[in-house]
């Protein structure tokens, strides 16, 4: 029994372990999942296959409409026999079946157009996917940035506190040998741990990004991850040599909002076409077949052979005799006319040419031809708008990645000035020339240059590759 409950609890470890696997993500492999999972997405794919499944149905338009039809019944009391149109007084069971077909001729190039209509609204929608792709690819790819910030931010505390412990260390030794009063001793441990709490606080605030990260891939809760480190390349240059002009150029050619703008205009356009094609007279061909039953249906079935007898008429001869028919008489019965013989001589079939001609229509047909050009003038509104929010957008962008580059590169300064401060002020306390209120003021300036100088950084490579993908570039380190 006790090697089972050994067996359980080792099984159980190693399932455990299993599912707490740590998963190391590229951004590369965050955006793929990010859009796989995201629910805008999904109805986004929903949406395209809504505008597919129009298509199609715009497509069908052009082929010709067949349809089978049948009804079975009873009929009590006074009613028209449907197999021989006369009035009958009796129950009778009736049944019959048929096919008809409809040929679109003419239709004033309405199915055509539908169609032109659908591709165009298939491909708007296609874009409109690439749409909130591309969101969630931004907005993933912010929030994996935002985890090597903090990564990086948690290396800074980590250094600052190992510096702190290491100077503490050194004036413990020189406090024992009395070379230091015991006050600088008990200041550098108040240091040591005003550190540990920003190390936590930095672990704390790593934890809370991961955790965004996750929950922006819609992983489930038992799902540990981490990422990938990037080699970062900061290249100022590039935006220094670029122009806001050139970038929304480049935008208004790759940015798929854009494109399904003018889709959707196009497709008003079409529409106008569609609606004004209920002006024009239309042509069809129609075809019917059917036949039918009744049990009214009666025939003449003889039991006996034939006897020929001589019935008078009124008829006579020159001489005055009388003229006899000869006729043949026969015993028998009436009975229902079988289904197949119904269904043989009630065969029909017809053909017709249908022309319709709209004269009026309660003024539908222009009604329609109104909201569609009412359509197509909100579809050009939305267009210019699109362009005025890309414009805005890759404004915005550019103004705020100068500055960043800006904001970096006098960070990288601040940081090279405080480094040599630190090492000056730390030199000088361990000879005893300056304070321990010197040397904490310097540490805590470099260890603030230092978060700052990991923010701009940050802050820059984000907003340079929203610039980048602006400009079709793929979201990659």
């Amino acid at each position: 029994m006790k090697k089972f409950g050994l067996i359980t609890l080792l099984i159980l470890f190693v399932f455990a372990g299993i599912s707490q696997e740590k998963r190391v993500l590229s951004l590369e492999e965050c955006i793929e999942i990010a859009v796989k999972n995201n629910l805008n997405v999904k109805r986004s794919e929903l949406n395209l296959q809504t505008a597919e499944v129009n298509l199609l149905q715009s497509q069908a338009g052009r082929y010709p409409t067949l349809n089978a039809n049948g009804n079975y019944g009873y009929n009590w009391g006074r009613g028209i026999d449907p197999t021989t149109n006369q009035f009958i007084d009796q129950r009778i069971n009736f049944n019959s079946v048929g096919v008809s077909t409809n040929i679109p001729v003419i239709q004033g190039l309405q199915v055509t157009n539908s169609i032109r209509q659908g591709k165009l609204n298939t491909q708007a929608s296609r874009k409109d996917l690439e749409k909130a792709e591309n969101d969630i690819s931004l907005n993933t790819a912010n929030f994996y940035l935002n985890v090597i910030f903090n990564k990086e931010l948690l290396d800074n505390a980590q250094f600052q506190l190992e510096s702190s412990q290491q100077q503490l260390d050194r004036t413990k030794k020189l406090v024992a040998s009395g070379a230091l009063p015991l006050s600088n001793e008990l200041q550098l441990e108040s240091q040591v741990a005003t550190n540990e709490v920003n190390l936590i606080n930095a672990q704390n605030n790593l934890d809370l990004a991961v955790l965004a990260l996750k929950q922006a891939l819609l992983l489930p809760p038992g799902q540990e991850i981490d990422v990938v480190i990037p080699d970062i390349t900061i290249d100022q240059a590039e935006i220094e040599n670029s122009s806001i002009m050139n970038l929304y150029n480049q935008a208004l050619l790759n940015m798929p909002e854009i494109q399904s703008a003018q889709l959707r205009v196009e497709s008003s356009q079409v529409g106008v076409e569609v609606a004004k094609g209920g002006m024009y007279p239309s042509l069809s061909i129609s075809g019917r077949m059917d036949t039918r039953y009744s049990d009214a249906s009666q025939q003449f079935v003889p039991t006996s052979d034939p006897v020929t007898v001589q019935v008078p008429t009124d008829l006579v001869t020159e001489n005055g005799d009388d003229i006899f028919l000869q006729q043949e008489i026969a015993d028998g019965n009436f009975e229902t006319t079988s289904l197949s013989t119904q269904y043989d001589n009630n065969f029909s079939r017809s053909l017709s040419l249908n022309l319709n001609i709209p004269i009026f229509n309660g003024f539908n047909t222009r009604s329609q031809v109104q909201r569609s050009k009412i359509t197509l003038q909100q579809a050009e509104i939305n267009e210019r708008e699109q362009q005025n929010i890309l414009y805005q957008t890759i404004e915005s962008s550019y103004r705020n990645a100068v500055a960043a580059a800006k904001t970096y590169s006098a960070s990288q300064k601040q940081v090279a000035s405080l480094e040599e401060t630190f090492r000056a002020v730390e030199n000088q306390y361990n000879n005893g020339a300056a304070n321990f209120t010197d040397y904490q003021v310097a540490s805590n300036n470099l260890f603030q240059a230092r978060t700052d100088l990991s923010r701009a950084k940050y802050d820059f490579v984000f907003k340079q590759k929203v610039l980048e993908f602006y400009q079709g570039k793929p979201l990659t380190f």
